[in-house]
């Protein structure tokens, strides 16, 4: 059936399988009609396209027992949810596998740069960016928090990291994620979905252990307590009072305990949430969709409050004042623009 925004909505008869396309809708409302439908289905998110008048997209859903699969195509994107714009009803993670194309998804200050093949998860309760390049291809394995915990302990230490598609079992576990999110268009028993899923879980889990296992937490109480401190930061990293106080009270431990959480790591409480801070700000200086907001205003909405401290904190970590860096990556970012032009047909 169709709206009259050119939404389309179809429901196969064995399982559950929901599809939506842009393609028919007028242009001015292609957008408006993919972000509902995301939202939706998933969280409330913003939906930057990169070219508004070639912006096309399309998905389709499906579930295989306690797991959800979304296959996603699109012409240019990106999905931000940098402001935290909603919590999701349940907590939950997603796998990012790359079909085709490539992407980029920003959380918890990593970069995962995707190519076909690759894979990378998502905290879907923290603040994160996805950017989608042309001509995009993707399945998003939405997955309950519980679900991976029972595989994974600490999920939250692998967000935002790449498994290269080319090593170790990433490419069995890429393989039958594509091959399971077309099972979910086939009648399957529950007790076969489930354990299907299962069989699944332990092997993203296995591919993450093998391939990061210099970050698997000693202890399991250690580790689920930072990784919920490091959530917490992410989720309030704008707040200007957020400190190593406000996040003991929320973790309910003294701040002391708070203090040996992070003493195992490379950053104590404070040094993460400045580093964070200003990775946040840095990245929005060199994003054109930025370029109208002075650096103050930025640093401020970043949890700053002294433009000395925030100009000397900057300075320290990049080796250029704020200014100096945002002309100079817009010059590099300029470049690389005209080089592009200057290759395309």
């Amino acid at each position: 059936m169709t709206d009259p925004i050119g939404y389309m909505l179809t429901v196969t008869g064995e399982v559950d399988v929901e599809a939506c396309r842009t393609m028919g809708a007028a242009i001015r409302n292609r957008v408006a009609t993919w972000t509902a439908h995301y939202c939706a289905q998933f969280d409330r998110a913003e939906i930057i396209p990169t070219d508004l008048e070639r912006f096309n997209a399309a998905i389709q859903t499906g579930e295989l027992g306690s797991l959800r699969f979304a296959r996603l195509s699109c012409v240019g994107s990106a999905i931000d949810r940098s402001l935290a714009a909603g919590a999701a009803a349940a907590h939950s993670y997603s796998l990012i596998v790359q079909l085709s194309g490539s992407g980029t998804l920003c959380q918890y200050g990593q970069e995962a740069h995707m190519q076909a093949g690759d894979l990378a998860l998502c905290d879907n309760a923290t603040p994160h960016s996805h950017f989608m390049a042309e001509r995009s291809e993707l399945i998003l394995l939405r997955i309950p928090a519980h679900a991976l915990r029972g595989h994974l302990p600490s999920p939250e230490q692998f967000c935002g990291r790449r498994l290269a598609g080319n090593s170790g079992t990433t490419s069995v576990a890429a393989a039958l994620v594509t091959n399971l999110c077309h099972r979910t268009r086939t009648s399957l028993p529950p007790p076969v979905q489930e354990g299907l899923a299962n069989q699944l879980l332990e092997l993203i889990a296995i591919s993450y252990t093998l391939t990061f296992d210099t970050l698997i937490a000693p202890s399991s109480v250690v580790g689920n307590r930072y990784a919920k401190a490091r959530r917490f930061i992410e989720q309030h990293l704008r707040d200007p009072e957020l400190g190593p106080q406000k996040i003991a009270r929320s973790l309910n431990v003294s701040s002391r305990y708070l203090r040996m959480i992070f003493a195992g790591e490379k950053d104590s409480v404070s040094s993460y949430i400045l580093r964070r801070r200003l990775e946040e700000v840095a990245h929005q200086l060199t994003d054109t969709r930025w370029r109208g907001r002075s650096i103050c205003e930025i640093a401020f909405d970043w949890g700053f409050n002294s433009a000395p401290h925030f100009s000397r904190s900057f300075r320290e970590r990049y080796g250029l004042s704020p200014r100096e860096y945002r002309a100079r990556q817009g010059s590099v970012n300029g470049q690389s623009n005209l080089d592009t032009l200057a290759t395309a047909p």
